[in-house]
């Protein structure tokens, strides 16, 4: 089981350097572009950078499902995270930036991942173990640090509030994301992108924002699909193994990839609080690694459609055989049996005690 948690932990950790590089990027077109007109490209480049992606997939592999489509079902679920973290939040925050601290700020935005954890653990249930939150605790305090500037102006005010409540609903659109993820990634983040992307821009043309060049707009659209696009499909993937918890908890360390792409670009060096976050991410990956959790479980009958292999829990029959991972909707029998496992898509059982 150790085994099958590191592909996920991975793609968990490649997510959050993906993202992480966006910031120290993005830092260099914000002297060319305005900031809403900027997460205006930064969405449609992540909407229209996968779109693309799906087309190219669908014509190599025109008669091939890897995974599992949208139903009307997923709608409700999908149109709640995109009001949620692509609307509502961004929109809190570029508000509630005006009128708090920037050090304040920095060390707020890493409520996202702390809110994630509540509210999968409180509002859906999510289990976490004692060596979760311990990992948890761990790699988020490594992201407040990285975060910190211990030598700028500080305050709670409403516009720090306000940069709270965003991260709140950015934790809400994650916990809801999750009960998603087992469809397409892409298409689920295509359809995020292009929505999110389509409202910040019709705001900043509301607003009366300058457009840039054409070549601006092409350089912020190719970092949304990569940093942002890639990124949050990676993210999708590792929820779907991990959970909403443990999956923000390893996206923490964005910040550290922004901190290394910095030391590149400009000539940062590294200061004590780079040290004693790295160290703590470190020993909070570790834990999660290592994490455990195995007792008897019941599988109830259920029907569900997602991409997946052959394996204990699939043991269904096909016309043909099927040796790559395909998806179709296919059924589970009730089974009672006792293994490690995580709250992955056949594990999201509720737990009287942990």
């Amino acid at each position: 089981m150790k085994q099958n948690k590191l592909y996920p932990i991975g793609q968990a950790l490649a997510a959050a350097v993906l993202f992480g590089a966006s910031a120290p990027l993005a830092k260099i077109l914000l002297g060319e572009i305005e900031p809403i007109p900027l997460a205006a490209f930064l969405y449609l480049g992540t909407g229209i950078g996968l779109l693309l992606m799906k087309i190219i997939e669908n014509s190599l592999r025109p008669t091939s499902q890897r995974e599992a489509n949208l139903k009307r079902s997923d709608l409700a679920w999908l149109a709640g995270a995109i009001l949620a973290g692509g609307v509502a939040a961004p929109i809190i925050l570029l508000f509630s930036l005006k009128n708090t601290p920037a050090a304040t700020a920095s060390l707020l935005l890493n409520f996202e991942g702390v809110a994630t954890t509540l509210l999968a653990a409180l509002a859906f249930k999510e289990s976490i173990s004692g060596h979760g939150w311990r990992a948890i605790g761990l790699i988020t305090t490594a992201g407040i640090i990285l975060s910190a500037n211990f030598s700028g102006k500080w305050g709670l005010s409403a516009g720090a509030l306000g940069i709270m409540g965003a991260c709140l609903l950015w934790g809400l659109d994650n916990n809801l994301t999750r009960q998603i993820s087992a469809k397409d990634p892409i298409t689920i983040v295509t359809i995020k992108g292009l929505a999110a992307g389509s409202f910040s821009l019709l705001l900043a043309l509301t607003l009366g924002n300058r457009l840039p060049s054409a070549g601006i707009i092409a350089r912020a659209m190719g970092l949304g699909w990569f940093s942002y696009g890639l990124s949050i499909v990676l993210f999708i993937h590792a929820m779907r193994s991990l959970g909403s918890a443990r999956t923000s908890a390893l996206f923490g360390i964005a910040p550290l990839a922004g901190m290394l792409l910095s030391f590149i670009l400009f000539r940062v060096f590294p200061t004590w609080m780079f040290a004693i976050g790295l160290v703590l991410m470190v020993i909070g990956t570790m834990i999660l690694v290592s994490e455990e959790h195995e007792h008897d479980h019941e599988h109830e009958m259920m029907v569900h459609d997602h991409a997946h292999h052959h394996d204990k829990h699939h043991e269904h029959e096909h016309k043909e055989m099927r040796e790559e991972k395909h998806a179709h909707e296919h059924q589970h029998e009730t089974l009672v049996h006792a293994h490690d496992h995580l709250p992955d898509l056949h594990h999201r059982h509720n737990h009287r005690t942990e």
